[in-house]
């Protein structure tokens, strides 16, 4: 934790606080990144254009950020391709699973005070933590 901080993450955590806190207010929709992704094959009328947006937005955030900063942050990404494929992978069969993902039930369903999410975020946390700990420590 070298380049912890505080101040950045802080005012990210604020923004990411709005932004799920806007969606709510003002459409009425959790910011759940998985169901407004797995809602697009099978749009509903008026629901296709708020989700694209949503989106479009998660992926021009960073491009904001390399204009803003004048380049890139440095990644180093420590798992081989095929083992981060089978994350993805893993990670998605797991939204399913959990009837949502981080996003949603981290952010969204914790802020509602909702049981389930509570168990959801406790779960993919814990998951995470022994992940981690048998890849660095064990395998």
């Amino acid at each position: 934790m070298e380049d912890f901080t505080p101040v950045s993450g802080l005012i990210g955590g604020l923004l990411i606080g709005l932004a799920v806190a806007l969606m709510l207010l003002l459409n009425g929709r959790l910011a759940g990144i998985s169901g407004i992704v797995g809602g697009l094959p099978t749009p509903k009328a008026g629901d296709t254009g708020w989700r694209v947006a949503f989106i479009a937005g998660l992926l021009l955030g960073p491009l904001a950020y390399v204009l803003a900063a004048g380049g890139p942050a440095t990644v180093d990404v420590l798992a081989s391709p095929p083992a981060v494929l089978v994350g993805e992978l893993l990670v998605g069969f797991g939204t399913r699973m959990g009837s949502g993902c981080t996003s949603g039930h981290g952010l969204c369903g914790l802020a509602l005070f909702s049981l389930r999410s509570v168990v959801a975020t406790v779960v993919f946390f814990g998951v995470a933590m022994l992940t981690v700990f048998l890849t660095r420590h064990v395998f």
